[in-house]
């Protein structure tokens, strides 16, 4: 279905035309899943990433530069997972793999006689304010860092999008098109993402709520995020933020439930703080990742008229699952 949803659907957004494609950082879920759909459309797809040959270090210009000039859509997805433990040293490269990845492009295209159409540069959804009281869209959304209380680690991870965002929109790139992705968690049955580890964990009867269950997940389906970073290739009228996120955040407590009930599982042990204070430090992560409350809603995207196929989680989770098993 995956498929053949998407191979109409493409040629239609994209005007029957075959684009070079050129995706630095390509190699994590987000990027292969790109990666294996746009190829399967017909399109030149490059991944970037260290050891292929190409010379890409995510901070100086090299063989790869010439991609990157002739191509005619960038997406840059680098930057060091931040599903780890916020050493210094990890912290340090966190952010540089991130800026400096996009400093360097903006540079080369810069530079070059051409350059890409259009330019969809990764971002986060992290970059909101931890939000019970209302959702955050991209015109009244209240960014980060300054709320009472908030762990030293939550305002890290802010600042961390807040330069990101600034060294993208500070590239010169009169000809190109710029879109800054505030994506929310998508959710496909890859192995090793955050839907595994979560159907893992509902599997073994540990897929209660985590803290107090209130705070909100914001997510968004794969199926709807490829369709989405379509929409926004074909629509020159959208530059800027755009959240990436389903329209119906909820909280962990809500989601969890509906990961359950779409695994079949009637228990669900829930996971006080400190639990997962102690989970987190044995899996070498931390706990912002679950506990940091994420109600992003995707205003630009439904005002210019973008449906979703999944804009609801239980029916989302059902689909995933039924995938997850065939996998």
């Amino acid at each position: 279905m995956y498929g053949v949803l998407t191979a109409v659907r493409t040629r239609r957004i994209l005007n029957l035309n075959m684009f070079k494609i050129v995706i630095p950082g390509g190699t994590g879920q987000v990027g292969q899943m790109l990666a294996r759909h746009f190829t399967a459309q017909g399109h030149e797809v490059t991944v970037l990433s260290r050891g292929d040959g190409s010379g890409w270090d995510g901070r100086t210009a090299g063989a790869w530069a010439h991609r990157v000039e002739h191509c005619d859509i960038l997406i840059n997805l680098a930057g060091r997972s931040v599903n780890c433990r916020y050493t210094k040293a990890n912290r340090r490269e966190i952010v540089d793999s991130r800026v400096e990845s996009t400093r360097v492009l903006g540079e080369v295209i810069d530079a070059s006689k051409r350059g890409p159409r259009v330019w969809l540069n990764a971002s986060t959804a992290t970059i909101y304010r931890h939000a019970l009281d209302r959702a955050m869209d991209e015109a009244t959304g209240e960014l980060g860092g300054s709320e009472p209380g908030a762990p030293e680690t939550w305002n890290f991870s802010i600042g961390v999008a807040k330069a990101w965002e600034e060294a993208f929109f500070a590239s010169n790139t009169p000809h190109t098109r710029m879109v800054a992705l505030r994506s929310a968690i998508t959710f496909s049955p890859d192995r090793r993402g955050a839907f595994d580890i979560l159907s893992g964990l509902t599997r073994m009867g540990l897929g209660g709520r985590q803290g107090s269950g209130k705070q909100y997940v914001s997510w968004i389906h794969e199926l709807d995020f490829v369709r989405a970073i379509e929409w926004l290739l074909a629509r020159e009228d959208l530059s800027g933020v755009v959240n990436i996120a389903s329209p119906n955040p909820l909280t962990n407590e809500q989601f969890m439930h509906g990961l359950r009930q779409a695994w079949g599982v009637r228990i669900g042990l829930p996971a006080t703080e400190w639990m997962l204070a102690i989970g987190a430090w044995v899996m070498r992560t931390e706990t912002e990742l679950v506990l940091k409350s994420r109600r992003v809603v995707p205003g630009r995207l439904l005002e210019s008229g973008f449906e979703f196929h999944y804009p609801h989680w239980p029916q989302a989770a059902r689909e995933l699952v039924s995938r997850y098993g065939r996998r």
